[in-house]
């Protein structure tokens, strides 16, 4: 597990309508072993904690919220970082503390796309740089990224560089490239503006196969990366080739 790692992606986990349907799909296609505790799941691989799913709370069922991959990102002072989002447009979802655990909040961007801050010491960052079925990369898909690049330079303190390639590459103040923020069409993209998570594999073309016989869906094809959805048919992600 890595060390404390503010303003940086660390973690990834599944909302879910029917954790008994999602969790065989995902042990299929990575390999994982899901361990219950309360009313939450944790993915392990090789004895390390990956990612985590939990079952969509009923209201959110009942405005038929899709389902989705969540990023959290880590940050020093949850509060402070509520208090810069609102300031910047964005809208406070949720706000809760957890005897334990630590404080956690769900904000929306200016454009609406969510995503979930953590203040605590017991959520170890799970991404790695290279490691088959573990989280390797976040991103966030935008309509118009005029809307949102200020937002996030103010809350967590990024350099954005534009790269010309309809990327905009996200540093941390110690010049590490941690994400990137995509411009799409929203014919391209779809309605909604989201952070999407990339999970590393051995092979590319034998998950794909895997993702379609566990009643999966490929959605786009980008030769080093494929765009998936599990078998929900909502809840989408990345698979990525990795060296180990």
């Amino acid at each position: 597990m890595n060390s404390m790692k503010p303003n940086n992606p660390i973690y990834s986990d599944l909302s879910t309508y029917q954790p008994q349907l999602s969790i065989p799909f995902y042990e299929q296609i990575f390999g994982w072993k899901f361990y219950k505790e309360s009313d939450y799941y944790t993915a392990f691989y090789d004895n390390q904690a990956v990612a985590g799913l939990y079952e969509t709370p009923d209201k959110f069922k009942q405005m038929r919220m899709p389902h989705f991959w969540m990023t959290y990102f880590e940050v020093n002072r949850l509060d402070k970082t509520l208090e810069k989002a609102c300031e910047l447009g964005g809208i406070i979802e949720m706000k809760k503390e957890i005897n334990g655990y630590g404080k956690v909040a769900l904000i929306r961007d200016p454009m609406g796309a969510g995503f979930t801050i953590y203040e605590g010491n017991s959520l170890k960052s799970t991404r790695t740089k290279n490691k088959a079925n573990t989280l390797v990369w976040n991103e966030l898909h935008v309509s118009d990224k005029s809307m949102v690049l200020p937002f996030y330079q103010g809350i967590f303190n990024w350099i954005i560089r534009d790269t010309y390639r309809g990327a905009f590459e996200v540093y941390t103040n110690k010049e590490e490239h941690i994400a990137d923020i995509m411009e799409f069409p929203v014919e391209v993209k779809g309605k909604y503006e989201y952070w999407i998570s990339c999970f590393g594999v051995q092979s590319l073309h034998d998950t794909k196969h895997k993702i379609i016989e566990s009643g999966g869906t490929l959605i786009n094809d980008e030769g080093y990366r494929i765009l998936c959805t599990d078998n929900s048919k909502e809840a989408f992600f990345y698979i990525t080739n990795t060296e180990s």
